[in-house]
C-alpha cells in the first residue's frame, strides 16, 4: 500500500512539472512575442521622416494617448529618409489620410509616434507605407539658436 502512495505521489509531481514548463514556454512565447504565435494579432504600416530623433525599436505608437502598436524597426533608407515599421494591432482601423508624429512623453521623456487619423473611408492594410509624416522638433536647436541670438 505504501509503495503505491509514492507512484501516486510521483506521478503527480510529474504532470504538475510537465504542466509548469508548458506554461512557462507559453508565457515566453507570448511575451516574446515570437511570429508563429503572434500572427495575426497586428499588421505593419511603414512611415517616412526626415528626423526621428531618439526614437526606437520597442517605442509605443499611440493614438489619442492610448497605445496601440509599438516600432518594430528603423532603418536608414536610399533615399535618405528615416524609415519606420509601426506594429499595429489588428483590431486599430487606421485610414489612409492619417499622419504620423514623433512625439515626446514630457520635456525629456521617451520618444514615441502619435498616429492623427484621417477621414478617409480606405484603411491601411500590411505593408502599405504612410507618407504624412511631422517630424521630430529638435529642442537642442531652437535652444542653442535663442541663447546664441539667431532666432529672427
Amino acid at each position: 500500500m505504501k509503495q503505491n502512495r509514492f507512484e501516486y505521489l510521483e506521478l503527480f509531481v510529474g504532470l504538475f512539472m510537465v504542466a509548469g514548463f508548458l506554461a512557462f514556454g507559453y508565457l515566453a512565447l507570448q511575451l516574446g512575442e515570437v511570429g508563429i504565435v503572434s500572427a495575426g494579432k497586428s499588421f505593419v504600416v511603414n512611415a517616412e521622416f526626415d528626423n526621428i530623433s531618439g526614437v526606437k525599436k520597442g517605442a509605443s505608437v499611440q493614438i489619442a494617448g492610448v497605445v496601440v502598436g509599438q516600432v518594430q524597426r528603423t532603418w536608414l533608407g536610399d533615399d535618405e529618409l528615416a524609415h519606420v515599421a509601426l506594429q499595429i494591432n489588428k483590431g486599430v482601423k487606421v485610414p489612409v489620410d492619417s499622419m504620423a508624429s514623433v512625439k515626446s512623453q514630457g520635456i525629456i521623456g521617451d520618444k514615441y509616434i502619435q498616429l492623427t487619423l484621417g477621414g478617409d473611408e480606405k484603411l491601411f492594410t500590411d505593408g502599405d507605407v504612410l507618407m504624412e509624416t511631422e517630424s521630430a522638433v529638435d529642442l537642442e536647436a531652437l535652444i542653442s539658436k535663442f541663447a546664441f541670438g539667431s532666432v529672427k
